[in-house]
């Protein structure tokens, strides 16, 4: 955990409850934590996460984020990107990235049971005002993002920490689940291809 984070995340309230504050917070804040490997492939592997902004009233807004394996992309250093796709034309997060860019992700993977918290500033980057990094955040390994992509948002990460894995229930993608069945379904199928040729072995006898 960094001190950071814990400049960020901790309060008297929290301090009280624990009966002393954590340790870190009597060291000063030196500013943000520097991203490592671990959190890059977290980030850029990652096909969803939940995304929380301030709403003008102080409460937080919680998104559902999604796309295409790797549409998070590492800009450098502690620079990440995605492309904002076309959705219900609410603009919630958008507006309230506007008026204060201060923005939490939680990434979880579950068939891993692993999670990570993510603080950071974010920039909203309308399409036509940076038409190149809109098109970079739109390709992913595979091919282009097929969703229409109207914008870029850029976070300069400030702090992290990483989850316990309990409680975390696995979880896994129609995908996963595929590639971990595929060598029982060859089995049966090579089983089955048994069967049939012990069966036309037999009727062969009997026609004999």
């Amino acid at each position: 955990m960094g001190h950071r984070y814990q400049h960020l995340v901790f309060g008297d309230a929290s301090a009280t409850r624990r009966g002393a504050y954590p340790a870190g917070l009597d060291t000063p804040d030196e500013g943000p934590q520097q991203v490592t490997d671990r959190e890059r492939r977290m980030l850029t592997d990652a096909f969803a996460f939940h995304m929380a902004t301030v709403t003008p009233s102080g409460w937080p807004y919680v998104q559902y984020r999604s796309g295409p394996r790797g549409f998070v992309h590492h800009l450098g250093d502690n620079t990440f990107g995605f492309a904002d796709f076309r959705g219900n034309q609410q603009f919630v997060s958008v507006g309230n990235l506007e008026a204060d860019d201060r923005v939490a992700l939680f990434i979880a993977d579950y068939p891993l049971r692993s999670r990570l918290k993510v603080f950071g500033r974010a920039t909203v980057i309308e399409g036509d005002a940076d038409p190149e990094l809109l098109e970079r955040l739109s390709v992913v390994d595979d091919g282009r993002i097929t969703a229409r992509c109207e914008r870029s948002i850029v976070i300069e990460v400030e702090a992290f920490d990483w989850n316990c894995s309990r409680s975390v229930v696995p979880q896994y993608t129609a995908e996963q689940v595929r590639e971990r069945v595929q060598p029982y379904i060859d089995q049966i199928h090579g089983l089955q291809d048994r069967v049939a040729d012990l069966e036309r072995q037999l009727a062969s006898r009997d026609q004999t």
